[in-house]
């Protein structure tokens, strides 16, 4: 409570002694003694609850005694008109009420030439301008606004910077592994000697990056600011201003500073850290070779288990009103630390008031996963449910047992240490083969229905490119973004892109290969549920065949089969009179050509204004086997009308 008092107390402090040194410049300058106003000084110093601004400035930037001086001379021109006007008549030039570097010179202790070159701190960091209007000598000397405003005890970030950088509060919780992680490199900094290393947060969980570092500079006594490597001047010229500032910036208000890169600006950024010192991260996903000295620690998005103590944190008492449906949530998706907490405090009332409380869970989890995706692929409305899909019972088993996978994969893996074991060969990569229509996307649907999850299919077409590495990038973003979403994926027709690999005949060969293995990498790293279709299973490279957990044989169905499919067709809402699902069973077609067939049957019987019968079958049967190119057998079709 008494912190603003304080903090009043210091600035009114700091203002006094200000008075007071300006009283010892002017002393010195029309060479009168300056021992009152030392004197002075003293006392004010004696009771500063903190260093005073002109002493901090002279500790932090080194400056000599004339250095000090000089900037005192440059910010009494601007304090204190009565020094301006000493200036002019100390000069003997009446218009000239501001400071010269011979004046300086002349007028001030222990002076030395080499207080205006480039390389001391004055100049350095900024803290005057030298005017180009005459020579060095004769030349205004103007006190940096922002340095002027230090000075007086107004302490702000350079609005030069302002627009560039985000200040990063310190986190309430971090995950389990964030907390130690922030401890190692604590540590880590305490036990080098050497000049401050660079540290790298590798990984792809961007906001733990950042509480990590806020956690660390906090512990430093520092304070984090954030740089969007997009945003670093291109130029070598802007690029060393902004370097210079930053650094002048990061002692007056005791800051740490994160760049946060993307693959494609690491360059741009590898080249600023290499002129900056202090303390610096890097967050990205993969490393940046520097010349400068390095820590590295990895930073992915919260374990399950972390995931699943961060989420009870977050809803407090609104758990007890959950069932098993955090155990499903933190091993279906990987959301960062900052999402759950903050998502949990959000709709933990909502839980509290709900009667549906795993499903409002479930929805909200769906909703943050769909943010990454959407860009990237379909995403497709799941509408299919068990009842709606006719198989054999072992499909139906080899599916159920996909579902059952996804459920307990938290208990298995982590819980049941199969993961210790190994992390290859966890992912849920699932095949399903078989004729076009025999309902492989519907059992998509089924399970994406079945387990509360998204479906999103893959357009090859948006991923598959001419261009050399273009393809492993796009597929990067797609399996990055899945693994956040926790979504199924689907890749419709995946013998176009998971081919076997070709004997190497020139370099498209190669680059070919190299996308097929990348592909076999990614899909056995994979942790969520990936579902493939084909109707070329010889196609698929074996490589990949040994990878899939499942393999989803569909048949074509039978007469039995294709019956109760025609029995389920129809909405209940659909108009008919006299259907014989018997004979129309003997229309050898798989479930997706009953479908278009029913439904333009459909549109001819309301054309007509008539209820749905044979006879509209039959004419949209003859325009199925027209488009198939396959007329249809008076086998087929006996007895219809």
């Amino acid at each position: 409570m008494n912190a603003p008092d304080q903090r009043h107390d210091w600035t009114d402090a700091n203002q006094r002694l200000m008075v007071a040194e300006l009283a010892r410049i002017k002393a010195c300058m029309v060479g009168e003694s300056q021992e009152t106003a030392i004197a002075t000084a003293d006392k004010i110093r004696a009771v500063l609850s903190s260093q005073s601004a002109i002493d901090r400035l002279v500790d932090c930037f080194d400056l000599s005694t004339f250095e000090r001086d000089v900037l005192l001379l440059c910010a009494g021109v601007e304090m204190d008109a009565n020094l301006a006007l000493l200036c002019a008549t100390t000069q003997n030039k009446p218009l000239q009420t501001y400071a010269t570097f011979s004046l300086a010179l002349a007028s001030l202790e222990e002076p030395h030439w080499s207080a205006l070159s480039p390389i001391r701190p004055l100049r350095r960091w900024r803290l005057i301008e030298v005017s180009d209007e005459a020579s060095l000598a004769n030349a205004r000397l103007r006190i940096e606004e922002r340095v002027l405003h230090f000075l007086a005890g107004i302490n702000y970030l350079d609005t030069r910077l302002e627009p560039l950088l985000k200040i990063r509060g310190v986190a309430k919780t971090l995950a389990i592994a964030q907390l130690e992680t922030a401890q190692a490199i604590f540590e880590g900094l305490h036990e080098r000697n050497a000049p401050v290393p660079v540290i790298q947060l590798l990984g792809d969980d961007r906001d733990g990056q950042a509480d990590i570092a806020a956690s660390v500079a906090a512990k430093l006594g520092m304070q984090l600011l954030i740089l969007h490597a997009e945003d670093i001047p291109a130029g070598v010229h802007e690029r060393n201003a902004f370097a210079v500032l930053w650094q002048r910036e990061s002692t007056l208000l005791s800051s740490a500073l994160l760049i946060e890169c993307h693959e494609q600006e690491n360059v741009t950024a590898a080249r600023l850290a290499e002129d900056l010192s202090g303390l610096l991260f890097i967050a990205s996903n993969d490393p940046l070779e520097l010349q400068r000295s390095t820590l590295r620690f990895t930073v992915n998005k919260p374990e399950a288990k972390d995931q699943k103590h961060l989420w009870q944190q977050a809803l407090g008492s609104a758990t007890t009103k959950l069932n098993d449906s955090l155990d499903g949530v933190a091993s279906q998706y990987r959301l960062s630390a900052q999402t759950i907490l903050s998502t949990g405090a959000e709709i933990s009332s909502a839980i509290n008031a709900s009667d549906k409380p795993d499903e409002l869970l479930w929805q909200v989890c769906r909703t943050l996963g769909r943010r990454q995706l959407d860009d990237l692929a379909q995403r497709v409305e799941p509408t299919s449910r068990w009842d709606d899909l006719i198989l054999p019972e072992h499909q139906k088993l080899v599916l159920s047992q996909v579902a059952s996978h996804v459920r307990n994969r938290l208990k298995v893996c982590k819980e049941w240490g199969f993961a210790r074991k190994s992390a290859r060969g966890l992912g849920l990569s699932t095949l399903f083969a078989g004729e076009s229509g025999t309902g492989k996307t519907m059992a998509a649907e089924v399970l994406a229905n079945e387990l509360h999850l998204d479906l999103y299919r893959i357009d090859l077409s948006s991923v598959v490119s001419k261009y050399i590495g273009e393809t492993e990038k796009n597929l990067r973003k797609v399996f990055d973004a899945a693994e956040e979403s926790g979504v199924i994926l689907l890749f419709d027709e995946a013998d176009s892109l998971f081919g076997k690999r070709s004997e190497v005949k020139d370099s498209h060969d190669r680059y070919a290969n190299i996308e097929v293995s990348y592909l076999l990498q990614r899909m056995e790293a994979y942790t969520g549920l990936a579902i493939l279709t084909t109707n070329l299973k010889t196609s698929l490279d074996t490589a990949f065949q040994r990878r899939l957990r499942f393999v989803v044989q569909f048949t074509f169905p039978d007469t039995e089969q294709r019956e109760a499919i025609w029995r389920s067709v129809f909405p209940d809402t659909t108009p008919t009179r006299d259907l014989d699902y018997r004979k129309l069973a003997q229309l050898q077609v798989a479930g997706g050509n009953i479908r278009n067939i029913a439904l333009n049957a459909a549109f001819l019987a309301a054309d007509a204004g008539e209820v749905v019968n044979m006879v509209h079958l039959l004419h949209a049967a003859h325009g199925e086997g027209s488009k198939r190119e396959r007329p249809l057998t008076d086998a087929e079709t006996r007895g219809w009308v």
